[in-house]
């Protein structure tokens, strides 16, 4: 039978890192150079030579460089510029003499780290008691976005907004007070919207990102139902202050209770006619903006509602959704959003990198396992598997849909069906790794996944590696230990270079939005005995997608499409009557 020839799957040719000797083995061939003329009777020629000789010292100055960096306590080094290196570069110097000069894993980032994201985060935070909001540059290769000056200028004024008015102020103190005698304030000093915890964890995030958007929107305080480990999952983001909602002295005893039938909801006051211009505002009003909210209550996203909602000083946000893409629908919005947010696709790449700071033990799940098995892979392929129907939690058919997709999209190397072959080594080189990192409630796909690649050699010749942190059976509500490793493996795709994602899938969708990806997303599998073809598509935008809009016509009065009605708010493709924001410059129908 003819051997099957080997598909090339990553081109290029070899880096010049991956050929160069390595320091020790310089060091045992006594190649280390000596004097200066020693080379000048050798019979390579004199421009190679003179490069050779560049390399070398180039690489004496590396050993000496980490040698020092070794020597010093690993703490932290202080150079004449006043920058700190915190210890896990030290760390990382110390690898990188264990490996060699050529690894591609130090530093972590392929750019600098710049700890304050391009000004999106505010300077000064205690950085022991949040490792995660600085440190977490020095881990991803991806490019981040720049966040825009207004965006920057905005938060930092929203920032003296909640200190000014949070918790534990005397403008706080009054606003309680008035809320619980039942009262209304004409133009009240400060206003607040308080952003109901529930459901899964990626429900949650995208929950708080979109109250914290209409907060800034609107010069609200947000504050955050603590519930579901919210105030154990994320470090404070705001300086000065705190965004978790004081319960205890929470006038309104019963707000996790709120539902689509509470008498305060915004939609039943409108039925009801007892909320509108011309009667007096009551203390609060509640906001019921879940996937089964109803006509009235989504006329949130018109411009005459929210005309009407801006002199209310209390509004309670309850959602499980991403309504982002509807904030851009209401024209009052539609110019500070603009500029806030000049790239429409990277808006909640901005939200979620400024709000959620994985605490402290969190941190400590993601860098053991991202040190551990990934950091030594020149590529990392994060692969989230979401299992909606039962007979998909264990499909031979769905798992040939995500191995078409690896391989149709060149994401991971076939493998071969013949005996492996010897791939041959260069001296001092090694093949090329790929470490795949899984998630999933169960262990079946991954398991399948990595003994295909232990089985069978690589058609390229490349090593692959596959990694899964858990596997918790079923989604567990409520659990603190659950949702920790729910929020580190988010965080653990985010570092990944490449990501497929399943369709209609939050914990994705956080995911690619924090790490500045637009995945390829897996359709969502609906025929028992055969996969999708194609088996995944490369979504348009790394926004999430908003599952439930509204489709009304606000001007006009009756309903609409309202996928059609600005260029960058698109439908979306996993969930065709979602809304996504796209930037239209990279994406063209």
């Amino acid at each position: 039978m003819q051997q099957r020839k080997a598909k090339v799957v990553w081109g290029g040719a070899e880096s010049a890192a991956a050929q160069e000797i390595p320091a020790m083995a310089m060091a045992r061939n006594g190649s280390w150079p000596e004097v200066e003329g020693a080379s000048e009777h050798s019979p390579v020629p004199r421009k190679k030579r003179l490069a050779l000789d560049e390399k070398r010292w180039n690489t004496v100055v590396n050993v000496m460089l980490v040698a020092f960096v070794m020597a010093v306590p690993p703490v932290i080094v202080v150079f004449a510029g006043g920058g700190i290196v915190p210890s896990v570069w030290i760390a990382a110097a110390k690898a990188q003499l264990r490996r060699g000069s050529s690894h591609v894993s130090f530093p972590y980032a392929r750019n600098p780290p710049d700890k304050l994201l391009g000004g999106l985060l505010p300077d000064g935070l205690d950085e022991r008691s949040c490792r995660s909001r600085y440190e977490s540059s020095m881990y991803s290769r991806n490019p981040a976005r720049r966040p825009s000056p207004h965006l920057i200028a905005k938060l930092r004024r929203h920032e003296e907004l909640q200190r000014r008015c949070g918790p534990n102020t005397d403008a706080y103190s009054r606003a309680v007070q008035h809320l619980r005698a039942g009262k209304s304030v004409d133009s009240p000093e400060c206003k607040y919207v308080v952003s109901i915890s529930y459901r899964g964890l990626g429900n949650r995030i995208l929950a708080a990102a979109s109250a914290f958007l209409y907060a800034v929107l609107t010069d609200r305080v947000l504050l955050v139902d603590p519930s579901n480990e919210m105030d154990e999952l994320f470090c404070e983001p705001f300086p000065g202050t705190t965004w978790l909602l004081p319960r205890r002295d929470f006038p309104l005893a019963s707000y996790t209770n709120f539902s689509i039938d509470t008498a305060e909801s915004y939609g039943n006051m409108l039925k009801n006619k007892v909320l509108s211009a011309d009667v007096p505002l009551p203390a609060f009003v509640y906001l019921h903006l879940d996937h089964d909210y109803g006509d009235e209550d989504k006329m949130f996203f018109c411009d005459d509602d929210q005309r009407l909602l801006s002199n209310v000083q209390w509004l309670v946000m309850r959602t499980d959704m991403y309504t982002v893409p509807g904030l851009f629908l209401v024209t009052a919005f539609q110019e500070e959003l603009d500029m806030l947010f000049p790239e429409r696709d990277a808006v909640f790449h901005h939200l979620a990198r400024y709000l959620f700071h994985p605490t402290n033990h969190v941190w400590g799940l993601v860098t053991r396992y991202y040190r551990a098995y990934l950091s030594r892979a020149e590529l990392r392929l994060g692969v989230q598997v979401r299992n909606f129907d039962p007979w998909t939690l264990e499909s031979p058919v769905v798992l040939r849909q995500i191995t078409s997709c690896l391989w149709k999209e060149k994401l991971l190397p076939e493998v071969l069906d013949t005996e492996e072959r010897s791939m041959p080594l260069m001296p001092g080189g090694s093949t090329r790794t790929t470490a795949v990192l899984v998630t999933s409630l169960r262990s079946w796909y991954y398991e399948r996944i990595k003994g295909l690649y232990w089985d069978r050699a690589t058609a390229t010749g490349e090593d692959v590696s596959v990694h899964q942190p858990s596997h918790e059976g079923q989604q567990q509500y409520g659990k603190k230990s659950h949702d920790d490793r729910a929020w580190a493996e988010m965080y653990l795709l985010s570092l990944c270079d490449v990501l497929v994602t399943s369709g209609w899938s939050t914990f994705g969708y956080v995911a690619q939005g924090i790490g500045g990806m637009t995945p390829w997303v897996l359709h969502k599998p609906t025929n028992v005995t055969s996969p999708p073809e194609p088996p995944c598509f490369r979504d348009m935008s790394m926004e999430p997608c908003f599952h439930a809009p509204h489709v009304y016509d606000c001007k006009l009065k009756r309903g609409a499409d309202t996928g059609k009605m600005l260029p960058h708010v698109r439908n979306c493709e996993d969930v065709s009557w979602g809304l996504k924001l796209v930037d239209t410059n990279l994406y063209k129908t």
